[in-house]
């Protein structure tokens, strides 16, 4: 007899961060600049048949856009509803059900539910073990390898190095899959996507939801060799990219008026600039290349400094007892005035002890400031 639900599934759970609404939210990595403005006129200029009519079956106005802005082979690009859509199939095309799933963490915290789901098991190989030896990942013959980079949460970036050292060690066994999760791309100094269509067993995956500030549409693509892609591509089946959701992305990647290359390079700068106040108050952020910050807290803390911000109206993300980190906080990047707005938020709880604070970490002297 068929059982419902698969016996693997009891260890799923939804996934439920914190969302209660505050003054200010710095949670979840989006764009704090808005929407892409051309994405927004576009979307205003749709016809009828964009809401009434099916979408293309594998986003061909999106494929095109992405070639033009990327100059990568159009048979070599996938794309999904959002690039979870895109790893999802992925982890669905790489091997049959069973093996296992590596990957460096701490790291993007779906990578876990979409290997179960899909029937493998997923090998968390700590970050500090996996750089002092990629083939680390490779233990045990794995079915995929996932790498993000630059790293949710930490915003750390592997060196190019290392990811050379990793394919050639894949290209030596003829495979896994590796999947290199580029989400925060736009904000680092340097990209594997332009390379990867000639890069066997590779996929690099990238997402409209950070840099173009499209998260409420749900974009996504990936580019590998065309074996890869069309593998995936058959993987998430079609319609998956909505034809008002593809207006949308194609605006936003052509980019007539460089509002992405100004808003990134300004969250760059502005990171730059949030890090040093960290420090200023002597807290310990980890050097991003991401449109976050990640700063370590006591341990045992870390949903203490959430609930101490979130009455201060300003959310960010805990991250109790991340590996390799400890307890730590999440903040992401967006307009000076909303950093200052989370500073002085930061600087209440660190005045008041309302949540316990990392030795040497003190609210600044603002009467002796002025």
């Amino acid at each position: 007899m068929s059982r419902f639900p698969r016996p693997d599934y009891q260890s799923l759970d939804l996934y439920a961060p914190d969302r209660r609404p505050v003054a200010l939210d710095l949670a979840d990595n989006t764009n704090r600049w808005g929407p892409h403005p051309g994405a927004v006129t576009a979307v205003r200029a749709a016809d009828d048949d964009t809401y009434t009519r099916y979408p293309y079956l594998y986003a061909n106005d999106l494929r095109d856009a992405i070639v033009r802005r990327y100059g990568v082979p159009a048979d070599s690009i996938t794309t999904g509803c959002g690039s979870d859509d895109v790893l999802d199939s992925a982890f669905r095309a790489a091997a049959p059900e069973g093996g296992t799933v590596t990957f460096a963490g701490p790291s993007f915290s779906m990578v876990e539910p979409f290997a179960n789901m899909n029937g493998r098991r997923a090998v968390e190989i700590p970050w500090s073990r996996a750089l002092a030896d990629p083939e680390t990942l490779l233990a045990g013959d794995p079915v995929l390898v996932y790498v993000c980079r630059p790293n949710n949460p930490t915003g750390e970036s592997a060196p190019r190095a290392w990811i050379d050292a990793l394919l050639a060690a894949v290209a030596r066994r003829g495979g896994p899959l590796v999947i290199l999760d580029e989400a925060y791309a736009d904000f680092a100094p340097e990209s594997l996507l332009a390379e990867a269509p000639t890069i066997p067993h590779l996929l690099v995956t990238r997402t409209l939801s950070k840099a173009f500030g499209l998260a409420g549409f749900r974009v996504g693509f990936a580019v590998g060799t065309p074996v890869v892609a069309r593998e995936v591509e058959k993987s998430r089946g079609p319609y998956k990219v909505s034809r008002i959701a593809e207006r949308a992305a194609v605006a936003a990647l052509d980019d007539e008026d460089g509002w992405v290359t100004r808003t990134t390079l300004e969250a760059v700068e502005n990171r730059a600039k949030l890090f040093a106040a960290l420090q200023e108050r002597g807290l310990r952020p980890i050097p991003s290349c991401a449109n976050f910050l990640l700063f370590q807290v006591p341990d045992g803390s870390a949903r203490a400094w959430n609930d101490a911000l979130r009455a201060q109206g300003v959310a960010i993300r805990p991250f109790p007892a991340c590996p390799d980190v400890g307890d730590a906080m999440r903040v992401t990047v967006a307009p000076w005035p909303m950093m200052e707005r989370f500073l002085d938020a930061l600087d209440t709880v660190l005045a008041e002890g309302s949540a316990p604070a990392p030795p040497g970490a003190r609210a600044p002297d603002r009467k002796a400031a002025e």
